[in-house]
């Protein structure tokens, strides 16, 4: 298991996530606990890439609950369909959002947030058991590149979640 996550920061972000991912990939493996991977995964996406915000969410009783982040303060509860993360949920697509205050129904959990990326997390049944979030105190600061690696991620705890 790494003990920590090493990425220049001169580095161009594709090449960024070219560095992290192999890095991702040895911290969660051997370790069998979700939690502890989604803490580990949370932290070293948030300060490798800086973001704002990383963190996740569990489907639990029709709601999406807060669980391992990084970053300030969250909302605690989320319904489906509600704001960015219930609407990934709800469509089970990645929602990417370049300017939150223009997404209907946003769900504000800190007004520092500018643009978001949450991706739906699925089990074998193809069901949403969680979505990754992700925000930036930038506007339109997620891509095309971030959709492609954070995916990457995804899969490392889809194959954990079997």
């Amino acid at each position: 298991m790494f003990e920590s996550i090493h990425i220049a920061d001169s580095l161009t972000k594709e090449k960024k996530y070219q560095e992290l991912l192999p890095q991702l990939k040895g911290l969660t493996e051997g370790e069998s606990d979700l939690v502890a991977n989604l803490a580990n995964l949370s932290a070293a996406l948030h300060s490798s890439m800086h973001f704002f915000w990383v963190g996740f969410y569990f489907v639990k009783n029709n709601q999406l609950v807060l669980g391992p982040f990084q970053g300030t303060v969250a909302c605690t509860r989320i319904d489906f369909g509600k704001g960015v993360c219930g609407k990934a949920w709800e469509t089970k697509q990645i929602q990417m959002v370049d300017d939150v205050d223009g997404f209907p129904g946003h769900i504000a959990c800190s007004s520092l947030s500018r643009s978001e990326i949450v991706l739906p997390i699925f089990n074998s049944k193809k069901e949403v058991v969680m979505v990754l979030d992700i925000d930036s105190d930038k506007l339109a600061d997620f891509d095309e590149t971030d959709k492609k690696y954070l995916q990457e991620v995804i899969l490392l705890i889809e194959k954990k979640y079997e």
